[in-house]
């Protein structure tokens, strides 16, 4: 079953850590890619922008709104994710604790709905 993990951090904080602290915890993260590579359980992977480049767009009565920024003010941003292929969600969650934004922040599994009739997808 396939799993989002969405890894969930302050970002002002984050931006106070060193270079070299940030850069130690993204080659942590594309060293636990590759071991799900070679596990079979990678799917795919990728930090996000700042929230600052966020856009929102909601459609009410058929009008198109879009703004700026996240949806909602929080104290944590969401930072990144991993969508991964995990066996049950005990995998998921011991796979999210290997995450290092989990330490400075929280990590939230989702599993996927499976929906029929999407690209890519078999019937």
């Amino acid at each position: 079953m396939k799993y989002l993990l969405l890894v969930h951090h302050n970002e002002e904080s984050f931006s106070q850590f060193s270079d070299e602290t940030r850069k130690a915890m993204l080659a942590e993260s594309i060293q636990l890619c590759h071991q799900l590579h070679d596990k079979g359980q990678y799917v795919h992977a990728s930090p996000l922008q700042p929230v600052a480049t966020a856009t929102v767009v909601r459609v009410r009565d058929g009008k198109r709104s879009v703004t700026d920024g996240p949806f909602v003010e929080t104290r944590e941003q969401l930072a990144g994710y991993f969508l991964v292929d995990a066996q049950d969600l005990d995998e998921a969650i011991e796979i999210a604790g290997r995450i290092p934004g989990a330490r400075i922040g929280a990590v939230e599994v989702r599993p996927l709905r499976e929906i029929a009739g999407l690209p890519g997808e078999c019937s």
